[in-house]
């Protein structure tokens, strides 16, 4: 078996920009949409009571991968973070192992990545304020794509003050409460899904919700009210109604499957976006191998084109 290059944490980010990993992501929804890329479903492993292991597979442009990662939402309190893991990038042609890559990095940019590429499809026109709940590590990147995106103004709001204090210096952006950041006109949620952060009451004409932390059964970041009331649009139906922000207001009878539009679609042109400048727009994003995909073969190339070092193994 030759040599497995290995790319850590920081050598991943390193190798993929903001601004290269929504290009990457785009071009990956498209490419699925097209037919091009393969996507089975998650597979969830519970470990109960403390938490799970989940397992993602996409292959598309000569490459396959198999992403291992993992939810224990008591690890911080272990010294330990809540997610772990690591992704396996395969030539599809042979089967060859090509690169491993830590999950976590991979699994921020393609967040954040995916959060610019919605707002872009979805925001009301001449959309410039960004509004951030939730300032962990997912919620940092998606700050940071959307900053690459364009969003030069942005509110950050977090429980930990600190941690919004450190993004809004970095972006140059301020902190404010949850109010002032929901009063942006994209808004992206990104916390652990506990309990709802969006009401109906919060929903405003022209506002476009980003919804990135419900990432399993029996979390949600709004109330299915809240849901209800928007245009609504996800990442990938299926997963969406497993363990999105769909979840609850689909069990609730409050939406059915017509009234979802996969972002996919719209990025193609096969279906319509923003209905209106005057609708509330809310993707919800669960997480697609895909989008993993399109930013595991952008690393991959920063590689092979010598942008950036790796480690190495042999199995």
């Amino acid at each position: 078996m030759p040599e497995i290059a290995v790319l850590d944490h920081d050598a991943v980010l390193s190798a993929v920009s903001p601004a290269a990993a929504i290009a990457a992501v785009r071009e990956g929804f498209l490419a699925h949409q097209r037919g091009e890329w393969a996507m089975p479903a998650k597979v969830y492993l519970d470990s109960p009571p403390f938490g799970d292991f989940r397992a993602m597979p996409a292959r598309g442009g000569g490459l396959a991968l198999l992403k291992w990662i993992t939810s224990f939402p008591g690890n911080p309190a272990r010294g330990l973070p809540t997610v772990t893991g690591v992704v396996c990038l395969s030539d599809a042609r042979t089967g060859e192992p090509l690169m491993l890559l830590d999950a976590r990095s991979v699994t921020a940019l393609r967040t954040g990545a995916v959060a610019a590429v919605a707002a872009d499809a979805l925001a009301a026109p001449g959309a410039g304020t960004a509004g951030i709940v939730g300032c962990g590590l997912h919620g940092a990147w998606t700050a940071r794509c959307l900053a690459a995106a364009g969003y030069a103004q942005g509110v950050c709001h977090d429980p930990d003050g600190a941690a919004a204090e450190r993004l809004a210096a970095e972006l140059g952006w301020r902190t404010g409460s949850r109010a002032d950041a929901l009063a942006c006109d994209v808004v992206s949620c990104v916390t652990p899904g506990h309990e709802p952060v969006v009401e109906a009451g919060d929903l405003r004409p022209g506002m476009h919700l980003n919804m990135l932390g419900a990432d399993g059964p029996g979390k949600a970041e709004a109330t299915p009210a809240a849901v209800a009331s928007c245009a609504l649009f996800c990442d990938e139906w299926e997963q969406a109604v497993h363990g999105g922000e769909l979840t609850g207001a689909v069990a609730a009878g409050l939406v059915r499957r017509e009234q979802v539009t996969p972002l996919g679609d719209v990025l193609a042109g096969a279906a319509p976006g923003r209905p209106g400048p005057d609708a509330a727009t809310l993707f919800d994003s669960t997480g697609l191998a895909i989008q993993d995909l399109a930013v595991a073969a952008a690393a991959h190339a920063a590689w092979r084109e010598g942008r950036v070092g790796a480690q190495s193994v042999r199995l």
